[in-house]
């Protein structure tokens, strides 16, 4: 039999602060914004696509040449004349015979254009005409067959870039349709910024956010929104003018035709439409504090570096950034932000600088840009970076960093296994409140089932129980364009006219939703000890392996060091070039693996497996990996390495020519009888409880509020329960996996509630 569990929630003093925990993060990756939040429905709208974003791109991606009856035409990419310097490239339409008209067509993302009946579209473009040319343009909404949901007629009066514009009402539903740009004029016309508005955005903004998506954010009442990344921040030229710089974000404001195409490291085109202005706005719209990111001269991808004599002009751009977002139209940022239409200051509370970073030279010029902004701005909370791993080398140096510069808060990433969010739980209790606060910038468990949401909901209650420790966090990546896919398990799904949000949506709205503004003390009794897993040692198949380069493995030795016992493998040569070579198996408890190995090849190096029939082995559970730890080494060509791998039940150390490189151990998740956490809301005095049941079973307990006048506790429960762990949404089933909501009244101060088995609760008492 259980012992009673009782649930001790004390609402007469208030505890910490849980400030801004809870936000979202966006990044332009999976045509986040481009074909996905940012409305434009037309693709490569300046003809900019290239190459360098995309080895399958050029000028003409999306386009298509339209030459109806007997009509011909020549289409090509000129930049002899442009509209602007920044984007050269311009359409010429070259009417040889214009026949039943001749033109061009733009088959936007994903399967075409979503057109909606009696909706209105705000077609514009710059257009200029040779001598020859009498004017006349058709502007058309089209099926793939050539039906007409909707046209006009423009002239084109002038041989200088002039800016046109005509709103198109689409009078059938059409997922597929295609903008149509065609005359039957003779002569030459040359096109730029050939843009397709759908005129109802969020907020009704002009070049504004697709309303489907950007409803799905608002409703999760986010603290804060970083942006724009993500590696899409750091990765590129230092040159801000090059087509493949780092992301800058003065190249991302004033008019859209003015800003430059981008490649975007995710391998595609940015046209940053979606600016810097457009995320401050959007931040206000959603009620979310905008925390931006910025790259701090490195790019630890290809080592690009900004000498540290030249970081000044980098320094400038945050300064200026800072004064765009919170200086008075009397600055000259402030003014500029007035120009574009918000004299108002945004505010900023918040900047990163640089994203997940790795090596010595981000650390050393970010403490620069540290010095400079405190001096100047001592109230914004500065964020450094520890890298993309939960543990190692570089997310030491991180830490390093923080701690010597004083950082406010330290970004942490990782994507890892439900089982190691389990197993690690507890890994902020014993965090310093002294010590720079963690940013969780980036985190998910692998996938987008139930199981995945409800795990993360557990963790959650660990972070809002550990906010001495940690000061804000958002689920990553927030965004997916079905068709574009780059990363996965993302938060929203969505193709050109329909969205849905995963399970892991759900919970991340309703902690946000429901987040509260301060802790309160929540004792709990009676439970069961947590349950333990047996401490299984990593057994299994050992095999190497090269990872993108030829290498050979030679002198290659086995030793069970519990009993001295040692299998050399005195004739084993494995030359192995991309591929995986089987060593042996074991079922030894503690035991090293020594060998020599050499790259002959190839940009990277080594990998061993072991353990790799450990059912029990959760840094790879059904084949999604959780890093454990990481350190950075380089491999050389034609040196030879000594290799060392000891295991020793589930703890690991790693040597490279007898140095230490990795130690870490593989935690089996500890499962709690229950997850929990209370707080209190300010502006109602609503008491919140949150308690996470991940067991197989369901689980019954006594709540008692103490500090209440009131023999009456009513309020509202909401709760996720009663899914199989497989369940997903989908487009088929968007709903399949959401929160159900109930009304609460008991006539006493304490109540049996009886949580489901594989259930997220939450109480709201009034």
């Amino acid at each position: 039999m259980n012992s009673r569990i009782v649930l001790n929630v004390d609402i007469k003093e208030k505890g910490a602060p849980l400030g801004d925990l809870f936000g979202i993060f966006f990044e332009d990756l999976n045509h986040a914004a481009d074909g996905g939040l940012y409305a434009e429905l037309v693709q490569n709208r300046s003809f900019e696509f290239d190459p360098i974003d995309n080895a399958n791109y050029h000028s003409l991606t999306s386009w298509e040449k339209v030459e109806r009856g007997v009509g011909k035409a020549k289409i090509h990419v000129e930049e002899s004349n442009p509209l602007n310097e920044r984007n050269p490239h311009y359409l010429v339409i070259d009417v040889i015979e214009p026949g039943d008209g001749v033109g061009i067509m733009n088959l936007g993302f994903n399967t075409g254009l979503p057109l909606t009946r009696g909706e209105n579209y705000k077609f514009s473009c710059y257009a200029r005409k040779d001598t020859d040319f009498d004017e006349s343009v058709k502007i058309s909404l089209e099926s793939t067959d050539g039906g007409i949901y909707a046209d006009a007629i423009v002239s084109v009066t002038s041989d200088q870039w002039t800016k046109y514009e005509v709103t198109l009402t689409a009078d059938a539903n059409d997922y597929s349709g295609r903008l149509v740009i065609t005359t039957k004029s003779k002569g030459k016309l040359y096109l730029d910024m050939v843009s397709l508005f759908p005129e109802k955005t969020f907020k009704n903004r002009t070049n504004g956010m697709r309303e489907d998506i950007s409803k799905l954010l608002a409703d999760m009442k986010p603290k804060f929104m970083r942006f724009p990344g993500g590696c899409l921040v750091h990765d590129g030229s230092l040159d801000p003018d090059a087509r493949d710089s780092m992301y800058r974000w003065k190249n991302t404001i004033g008019d859209i035709e003015q800003r430059p195409a981008r490649r975007s490291n995710w391998g595609y085109n940015q046209t940053l439409g979606l600016g810097y202005y457009e995320y401050f706005l959007l931040c206000e719209d959603i009620g979310a504090k905008p925390l931006p990111v910025l790259p701090a001269g490195y790019d630890p991808h290809h080592q690009r570096m900004v000498p540290i004599n030249e970081l000044q002009p980098w320094i400038d751009d945050a300064f200026d950034l800072i004064e765009f977002a919170r200086g008075n139209v009397s600055t000259i940022w402030g003014a500029k932000r007035a120009e574009l239409g918000h004299p108002e200051p945004f505010g900023l509370e918040y900047i990163g600088v640089g994203n997940e970073e790795v090596g010595e030279p981000f650390f050393e010029r970010y403490a620069y840009f540290h010095k400079a902004i405190k001096e100047r701005y001592l109230d914004i909370n500065i964020i450094n970076s520890s890298g993309p791993f939960a543990a190692g080398g570089e997310y030491e140096r991180g830490w390093k960093s923080a701690k010597e510069n004083k950082s406010d808060l330290v970004d942490e990433h990782y994507y890892q296994t439900p089982e190691w969010f389990l197993a690690n739980y507890h890994r902020y209790d014993n965090f310093k409140a002294d010590e720079p606060k963690v940013f969780l910038g980036e985190y998910a468990t692998w996938g987008n089932t139930y199981y995945n949401a409800l795990v993360e909901a557990a963790f959650m209650t660990g972070l809002e129980k550990n906010v001495h420790a940690v000061g804000l966090a958002c689920y990553a990546p927030m965004l997916c364009n079905v068709d574009y896919v780059n990363w996965k398990p993302d938060m929203i799904w969505f193709n050109n006219h329909e969205v849905y949000a995963s399970a892991n949506y759900y919970v991340q709205k309703l902690f946000m939703n429901h987040q509260g503004d301060n802790q309160i003390k929540i004792q709990v009794s009676g439970l069961e000890k947590p349950q333990k897993q047996k401490i299984a040692s990593i057994t299994g198949v050992i095999s190497v392996a090269a990872n993108q380069i030829s290498a050979e493995f030679s002198e290659i030795k086995l030793k069970n060091n519990d009993t001295g016992e040692e299998i050399p493998y005195d004739d084993a040569f494995f030359s192995v070039e991309a591929g995986i070579s089987r060593i042996s198996e074991t079922d030894w408890e503690n035991y090293t693996l020594s060998l020599k190995a050499k790259k002959l090849s190839g940009k990277r190096g080594f990998i061993i497996y072991f353990g790799e029939e450990d059912q029990d082995n959760r840094a790879n559970v059904n084949s999604r990996n959780s890093c454990l730890t990481q350190s950075l080494f380089a491999v050389d060509t034609d040196r030879e390495y000594k290799l060392k791998l000891e295991v020793c039940g589930r703890h690991i150390r790693t040597f490279i020519d007898g140095e230490i490189i990795n130690e870490t151990e593989d935690k089996l998740p500890v499962i709690e009888p229950l997850y929990y956490s209370a707080s209190t809301e300010n502006s109602t005095g609503d008491v919140i409880i949150k308690v996470v049941n991940v067991q197989e079973k369901p689980v019954t307990a006594q709540l008692v509020l103490e500090g209440t006048d009131s023999d009456v506790l009513t309020g509202t429960i909401f709760e996720m329960s009663g899914y199989n762990l497989c369940d997903e949404n989908s487009f088929e089933a968007p709903k399949l996996v959401v929160p159900r909501q109930k009304d609460f009244s008991v006539n006493v101060k304490d109540f049996s509630y009886e949580f489901p088995k594989q259930s997220i609760t939450i109480f709201r008492l009034f």
